[in-house]
């Protein structure tokens, strides 16, 4: 290992983001005498969680986790699209930095040498392996076989076994990669000639007839023959649901009263918001009995809502549930007081705010995750400090966490170290969190601190700019667009923004491709 510090990580204190110096550490242990890692990815999973405050959800397993750990309440996807958001989180580089802003963009394609945070730790002596969703597969996007000691393992994200609904070719089973696609056939246009899948079913079955109860006996049956290997282990585990199609065996709807559940109270975009900021369909439309023309400003049926709303929940109790039996193996076999677990979502979900369903937006029901470190080093269990925390920001966390030295020779990080806010959470690494989200020749650059959301849309042909600004403790909805009305705190937060790294182009993919013709 050539280095004994974490390149790029911040310094303990307050600063207003991720130092590039490295950090002071000291040499690595021995790999048999380091902590194993649990990483814990969960597809499309907001707080809807009772130890996140979300008083509707059914969610004991996640919260005993984060009971004996610390949980960062404040944290922040910096992208809020699937296959990004995951190679983010293994690169410790935010999109703005690499170019990676949609799907169809490969890891090796932009960044050939990285060092992803399983091969770090692999170089440090661990067996990495990867079980369900971990790197997003599907609509043109693949795993990254070099970051994983064996063959990673996956299983399907779009499934039905209701008989009403198996056995079809549908358009996200298409894009997800769920059957072979004619080769002479372009995916996104062979998807549009198929039907659309059921947005949700609820048979009366096992947990796993579903692929995460499969994803969970797995991870349960590999820790039982892990707890005597001479090596520590990085074990990756990634789970589909809450993401659609809302496939959950009967009892994890029972779980829930629909006539209780929370509904959307503003369902138009905010008051003075460019209308490009705006998402109309995508991704809801590809489902029945979803419309698939929405109008701005015209809401779903009230019935659809609250059983889109009861299927989202619904999900997030089964993947609960499938946790449950991870950790619970963790426990059995002796490996938790030896165990890091990160428990991380890879964006928010909109469940009818602002009339949005599902994600790819830079508001908060998009951007806001659930990240929760515990096990050995991740301090007193049960807190909850304050501290702004980005996807990046896992990376350095967990490698000083584990005492795995980073090489000089990978990529420079966009992560700063939270280590010190584990150990003591008054502390600050940063002061803010940044995320970013595009529209068709726009890049949307965003801050978010404590108190407020800046969006900063940039024009990429002739420069011109528009804001959003949002005062997240008077208006938490973004209901009203504040950025003329305060000139002061938009220059504050713009200088912020202006002291990142020039983004890469969001036409950075178009210009390649172009580049490859000629």
């Amino acid at each position: 290992m050539a280095a004994t510090a974490l390149a790029g990580c911040a310094q303990t204190g307050a600063v207003s983001g991720p130092s590039q110096a490295s950090a002071p550490g000291t040499a690595p242990a021995p790999a048999a005498q380091r902590p194993n890692v649990l990483l814990i990815l969960v597809d499309d999973l907001k707080p809807s969680l009772r130890s996140f405050g979300d008083r509707t959800a059914i969610s004991p397993n996640i919260d005993r986790l984060a009971a004996r750990g610390t949980r960062f309440e404040r944290a922040y996807a910096n992208q809020a699209v699937c296959a990004p958001s995951r190679i983010n989180l293994m690169t410790s580089r935010r999109s703005t930095s690499t170019g990676i802003y949609n799907f169809g963009q490969n890891l090796r394609d932009y960044m050939p040498d990285a060092v992803t945070l399983p091969q770090a730790f692999m170089r440090a002596g661990y067996r990495a392996e990867s079980y369900g969703k971990v790197f997003h597969v599907g609509h043109g996007s693949y795993d990254d076989r070099a970051s994983w000691s064996v063959p990673p393992v996956k299983d399907h994200v779009i499934e039905y076994v209701d008989p009403a609904n198996a056995g079809k070719s549908t358009r996200e089973e298409a894009l997800f990669n769920e059957f072979p696609v004619p080769a002479d056939q372009e995916i996104f246009k062979y998807a549009s000639t198929l039907a659309r899948g059921a947005a949700w079913e609820s048979p009366d079955v096992a947990d796993d007839a579903y692929a995460d109860g499969r994803t969970a006996k797995r991870a349960v049956q590999r820790l039982k023959e892990l707890k005597g290997s001479a090596s520590p282990f990085f074990l990756a585990v990634g789970f589909a649901r809450p993401h659609l199609p809302f496939s959950v065996p009967k009892r994890y709807w029972d779980m829930y009263d629909p006539a209780a559940l929370p509904m959307p109270d503003f369902e138009r975009m905010p008051d003075g918001a460019p209308a490009f900021a705006n998402k109309l369909g995508g991704e809801i439309a590809a489902y029945t009995p979803v419309p698939e023309g929405q109008v701005p400003g015209k809401a779903f049926p009230e019935s659809l809502k609250r059983k889109l709303i009861h299927g989202y929940y619904a999900g997030v109790s089964y993947v609960d549930a499938q946790i449950g039996k991870v950790l619970d193996a963790l426990e059995r076999e002796g490996l938790a007081d030896n165990t890091i677990v990160v428990l991380w979502g890879d964006h928010g979900f909109h469940l009818g705010d602002h009339g949005i369903w599902t994600k790819h937006t830079n508001y908060e029901q998009a951007v806001h995750l659930p990240l929760i470190f515990a096990g050995p080093g991740t301090g007193t269990p049960g807190r909850a400090p304050g501290q702004l925390a980005e996807t990046v920001d896992v990376y350095p966390t967990l490698a000083r966490l584990a005492g795995v030295a980073l090489p000089t020779e990978m990529q420079p990080i966009d992560g700063a170290d939270l280590t010190p806010v584990l150990r003591d959470p008054s502390k600050r690494v940063r002061s803010y969190a940044y995320h970013a989200f595009n529209r068709p020749g726009r890049i949307g650059q965003a801050i978010r601190t404590d108190r407020y959301r800046l969006i900063r849309w940039t024009q990429e042909a002739t420069g011109q700019r528009a804001y959003e600004l949002y005062d997240m403790q008077g208006d938490p909805g973004e209901t009203k667009n504040i950025a003329d009305a305060r000139p002061k705190v938009r220059a504050r937060l713009e200088a912020m923004l202006d002291a990142q790294p020039e983004p890469v182009s969001v036409n950075l993919k178009a210009q390649r491709e172009a580049r490859a013709r000629n």
